[in-house]
């Protein structure tokens, strides 16, 4: 039956980190205008109740990861730090320009690339040139994603001075075939210098990444990788599923071949292995592919049901007003997504003419506004109803069609308005929220969009 279950639910399928996702992205009827007064309606309604968040793209790193589906420039010119810095800082200046009052940031995540690329002196001034213009909320949250080849104690001493707590490091996997596949060679020693230096300085939550499905990965390599994590003891922990999308980020994930990946049951059962030694280990499973121990903020927020997903991933607050800085970077203002410039390029070119650098986004519909409702509610909680009219939506009997065949092979429960994934079906949450995904429903793709579900 489970071999059965992965053959049939093993499609490709969004993660959701938006909905609509991005290629159902309504591009047409987006304009530069809309995302600036969704911006300024949504930034009036959140500021002074909740705050916003900033997602900040430091898109350097030193080599290639071919895992990895960021968007990225490798170069090991650090040269190109403090344009950049200077870049993003003048992007922040525009977006102060818009407002009648100081931004009160509750949430600030550097993600990559590899921040710790720049140098502590550069992150310094990012920060206190973002602050120049904001102010912190008191119960401010600052994270940050650490290479542990590159982090030093110095980088994690000045971003704590700065009011980081919360750091994750990408550890993927510990095998040495593995690592030479993807081209992520790490000792477990750096990891553990790492982890124990920023318990040491004081951060309160302290995140590994790892990733089942990775070329030549066995069974008892996810069983030894997990094992030494077990023995640093992070606060939380990312279990990813290997997104094998060649066709999407080009020659960087053909560094091995197709035969080389673990497929359909084969990977299942490396989940399978790690999930129950994470839970066997003292962890809770927390969303889609994340677990954290009782202790950690995310793990609270999961039981207190306020976690949260967007762009950044799982957050254990919610603002409405997500402003994205950098390259690539995505904006959410709840009711509108912007995206800025892919191109350094085109990105730095913008900012010269003082224009913010966006150039595509999507204005939700109240249709949308709903689904992404139900999409949150399962992708955070693991379930979702609609018992009242800010969430029920005319395509119900079409959805309970496709949910009921899931029940039926054990992965929900069907309530009398909602529906419940069971402990068996987490793994197959992406593929519950693709029944609610009605620009999905409507228009299946008809080339290579998305990773397998499994």
């Amino acid at each position: 039956m489970k071999n059965s279950l992965i053959q049939k639910y093993n499609v490709p399928g969004p993660r959701y980190t938006s909905y609509p996702t991005v290629p159902y992205w309504n591009e047409a009827d987006f304009s530069y205008e809309d995302w600036i007064s969704s911006f300024k309606k949504s930034f009036i309604e959140s500021n002074s109740s909740e705050g916003i968040s900033l997602y900040i793209h430091l898109p350097f790193c030193e080599s290639l990861c071919t895992f990895c589906g960021c968007n990225k420039r490798i170069t090991k010119n650090h040269d190109v730090e403090s344009p950049y810095i200077q870049a993003v800082l003048k992007e922040w200046r525009l977006y102060s320009q818009l407002l009648d009052e100081k931004p009160i940031i509750k949430e600030i995540h550097l993600g990559g690339g590899t921040p710790t690329f720049f140098s502590t002196k550069n992150l310094e001034n990012l920060i206190n040139g973002i602050f120049a213009y904001a102010v912190k909320a008191e119960n401010y949250e600052f994270s940050f994603e650490g290479h542990p080849n590159n982090t030093t104690h110095a980088h994690l001493q000045k971003l704590y001075d700065l009011g980081f707590r919360r750091v994750s490091f990408g550890v993927q996997d510990y095998s040495e075939k593995v690592q030479k596949a993807i081209h992520r060679e790490q000792a477990f020693h750096n990891v553990a210098k790492v982890t124990f230096w920023a318990r040491a300085i004081g951060y309160t939550s302290i995140g590994h990444d790892i990733i089942f499905g990775l070329p030549f990965q066995k069974i008892e390599d996810v069983v030894d990788t997990i094992e030494k994590t077990k023995s640093l003891q992070p606060d939380r922990l990312a279990f990813y599923s290997y997104a094998h999308v060649p066709w999407i980020k080009g020659n960087g994930q053909r560094g091995f071949k197709d035969e080389d990946i673990p497929k359909d049951n084969e990977k299942r059962i490396l989940y399978q292995v790690g999930k129950e030694l994470l839970l066997k280990n003292g962890y809770h499973e927390i969303g889609m592919d994340h677990f954290a121990l009782e202790t950690d903020s995310l793990y609270q927020s999961f039981k207190n049901g306020q976690l949260h997903r967007n762009f950044m991933g799982y957050s254990s607050s919610k603002t409405k007003l997500m402003i994205g800085l950098g390259v690539s970077s995505i904006s959410d203002s709840w009711y509108s997504f912007a995206q800025n410039e892919k191109s350094l390029t085109d990105y730095y070119q913008l900012l010269e003419w003082d224009k913010l650098p966006v150039f595509r986004g999507h204005l939700l519909t109240d249709e949308d506004l709903i689904i992404r409702k139900h999409i949150l509610n399962l992708m955070c909680q693991f379930e979702t109803s609609w018992d009242n009219s800010s969430t029920h939506f005319k395509e119900i009997p079409t959805v309970l069609e496709q949910l009921r065949e899931m029940e039926n092979d054990g992965i929900l429960i069907i309530k009398e308005n909602g529906v419940q994934v069971t402990d068996k079906g987490k793994a197959y949450v992406r593929n519950i929220c693709m029944a609610f995904d009605l620009h999905l429903k409507r228009k299946a793709p008809e080339t290579a969009l998305f990773s397998m579900t499994v």
